[in-house]
């Protein structure tokens, strides 16, 4: 088939390299020329303008966009002209999904597809694969099932759940979840998620990295953290092993263990980061929609917070709570403990 991608950075253009390797014709459009030529030269078709891009395409187009959420309603204003009824346009990146509701009854009126695609699978989906949680019209995303299958890491990616009746395209990585949003309420679920497990294993490591803090030089303040027996916090751990010897027979082992393991063997210390975690709206997305629905998800909003604090934005809160502790018992801030 032949696909147009407007954005190639981190994931669009890898996305075109695993579709082009599977013989499927890309044009690719981007402002950043150094990438086009990249990508041009591993065998797609560049274009240096949204009207030379579709005039590229054959109809019925087929026009993904990779790029961030707050660009795509722009972006939809300069192609959406040049496409014609029957076209079809894809939402890959990671839009609130009742903006996909609304761009499709939008779309829908100029006669234009609409397709949203959470799209999961990062730096790693060229050689992985992606996972893809679809929205949209049915009779368009069997036109594309060609394109997912190239797109998604396919049934060897997992053996087959036990009892499980075989014949959803789920098990080769990508589904059509519902009408349009579907797609990007699943994906928004799966980052929200995502912001959980991440937190447990950060916070796993963290207990294991302070379980020496009983030994000579490393006990703690005893009014801001009692410790009434050191000698049940003299271990050692080698976190870089012990990330290993998880990936192995466990059952918290999970692809973000692999990710875990692999930054602990190349940075044991973790030295390389700063600790400031960023959130790129889905895992907020996610706790509006367990507010609205009254489901509670108090681990998922856990972690987004804790995001939060990273980022120091917990800074204010914090010295209120020391100057109330200095106001209501003349308690002085303690200077940091060693290693802090």
């Amino acid at each position: 088939m032949q696909i147009g991608m407007i954005g190639i950075g981190r994931m669009g253009g890898d996305m075109v390299r695993r579709l082009l390797g599977q013989g499927h014709d890309c044009v690719a459009f981007d402002h950043n020329t150094v990438a086009l030529a990249a990508l041009v030269a591993d065998g797609a078709k560049g274009a240096d303008s949204l009207a030379n891009f579709v005039g590229q395409l054959a109809t019925p187009r087929v026009v993904w966009l990779m790029i961030p959420a707050a660009a795509v309603d722009a972006v939809i204003a300069e192609v959406a002209p040049l496409l014609s009824a029957g076209d079809i346009l894809i939402d890959g990146g990671n839009s609130h999904y009742h903006d996909d509701i609304r761009r499709s009854a939008e779309l829908r009126a100029r006669g234009i597809r609409y397709l949203d695609v959470g799209t999961s699978g990062g730096v790693w989906g060229r050689e992985r694969g992606y996972c893809l949680m679809i929205g949209g019209e049915v009779d368009a995303v069997k036109f594309l099932q060609p394109v997912f299958a190239a797109l998604a890491p396919g049934t060897d990616a997992a053996p087959p759940t036990p009892g499980r009746q075989p014949g959803s395209t789920a098990e080769q990585g990508y589904l059509h979840c519902g009408p349009s949003g579907a797609g990007h309420f699943v994906k928004m679920v799966h980052n929200g998620i995502e912001y959980g497990l991440m937190a447990a294993y950060a916070e796993g490591f963290a207990i294991m990295q302070h379980a020496n803090i009983g030994q000579q030089g490393r006990e703690t303040d005893a009014e801001t953290s009692p410790l009434r027996n050191p000698e049940h916090f003299r271990y050692d751990l080698n976190l870089a092993d012990i990330a290993e010897l998880w990936r192995r027979g466990s059952v918290v082992t999970s692809w973000l263990l692999d990710l875990s393991a692999q930054s602990l063997a190349e940075n044991p210390t973790l030295d390389k980061f700063a600790g400031r975690v960023s959130d790129s709206g889905e895992g907020r997305w996610t706790i509006n929609a367990a507010v609205e629905a009254g489901v509670p998800a108090p681990v998922l909003s856990a972690a987004l917070y804790q995001r939060f604090s990273s980022r120091g934005e917990g800074d204010f809160g914090n010295r209120l709570l020391s100057a109330m502790r200095y106001q209501f018992g003349g308690h002085h801030e303690k200077p940091p403990t060693k290693g802090e």
